[in-house]
């Protein structure tokens, strides 16, 4: 399904089910807030990326405005809903101080794979433990997506950016799964060093070798 959606590009990537809050303080994308709020309507937020505006991004609906300031700013609670992919960007939407574009609805594969999905969380325990945030487990819902995690995964704008892209659930697992199957040695020989050069200095209680 294709629509016109005014954008407000940002140098983030913002996935589907994603809460994001938001200050808004540019001319422009005040106008924009307003527009939303009068038409009761959605806008898109494309990753600006490597200097550019990215073909893909989240549609966006506003959720609640929760502080407006006498300078006319705001704060803002939105959530994302699908991904898009832009077929025509407009730097200036008609009329209007901010860009747009014609963009076109990017369906999603549901096929997820179970057993792919149980490695993610025992990787993800290991990874969250040897971090010292396991807390952060204990927040994701039981029948969790590729998207849920997607942020607590220490990948760089470039590769949530390509996760992004991706149409189907399982491809998004395998890519997951495998970032964290190259990144688990890393993080651990890094707490391994943290633990050796926290030992420097201190007494230590060693026992001898036998030989």
């Amino acid at each position: 399904m294709q629509k016109y959606l005014p954008l407000f590009p940002l140098n983030i990537v913002v996935f589907p089910g994603e809460k994001l809050n938001l200050h808004i303080f540019e001319p422009r994308y005040k106008q924009l807030v307003h527009d939303c709020i009068e038409n009761e309507g959605t806008f898109g937020i494309p990753a600006f990326i490597n200097n550019g505006v990215g073909l893909y991004g989240t549609e966006i609906k506003l959720l609640h405005v929760e502080k407006k300031y006498d300078t006319g700013e705001m704060d803002i609670r939105t959530q994302g809903l699908g991904i898009f992919k832009i077929l025509e960007f407009d730097r200036q939407a008609p009329g209007r101080l901010y860009a747009g574009g014609k963009v076109e609805e990017v369906e999603n594969v549901e096929d997820e794979d179970i057993v792919t999905k149980m490695k993610i969380r025992e990787k993800l325990q290991e990874l969250y433990t040897a971090l010292g945030i396991s807390s952060i487990l204990m927040e994701l819902p039981e029948n969790f997506s590729s998207f849920d995690v997607a942020h607590n995964l220490g990948l760089n704008t470039e590769q949530e950016y390509t996760l992004l892209q991706c149409n189907s659930e399982a491809l998004r697992q395998e890519m997951i799964l495998q970032h964290l199957e190259q990144v688990l040695p890393i993080v651990a020989e890094t707490e391994k060093l943290k633990e050796r050069v926290k030992l420097n200095g201190h007494f230590k209680n060693l026992t001898p070798p036998n030989f």
